[in-house]
């Protein structure tokens, strides 16, 4: 991974894309630096994702409450102040919401599982 110069990133810079979950809808700011994406992201109440992801994450929760649903059934509910981590192709995984959380998410290169 290549070097980052200091900077600083203003969220409220960053326009927010939308992306339907199977149930209500996440809100995506993101910045990309080569091998490392950085994203604030917020689903609605009612979210849940329309697909299981088995890319790696550190996921921090800023507001509000979500689960994290493991493919094998498992569970993880996180409140704010809270994060997980997980890289590449180790544990399947999905985010539901019932009442809307905001989260800091960043994924990249360095979570990628060893060949």
């Amino acid at each position: 991974m290549k070097g980052i110069d200091f900077q600083t990133v203003d969220w409220n810079q960053i326009t927010a894309t939308e992306h339907n979950g199977e149930t209500g809808v996440a809100y995506w700011q993101t910045k990309v630096f080569d091998e490392l994406r950085l994203r604030i992201v917020q689903y609605s109440a009612g979210y849940l994702a329309d697909h299981w992801c088995k890319k790696g994450h550190v996921v921090h929760c800023l507001e509000g409450e979500f689960v994290s649903e493991l493919q094998n059934g498992a569970q993880f509910t996180l409140t704010k102040g809270m994060t997980y981590i997980v890289s590449d192709e180790l544990s399947t995984h999905r985010s539901i919401s019932k009442t809307g959380v905001k989260l800091l998410i960043i994924d990249g290169e360095f979570l990628s599982s060893p060949s």
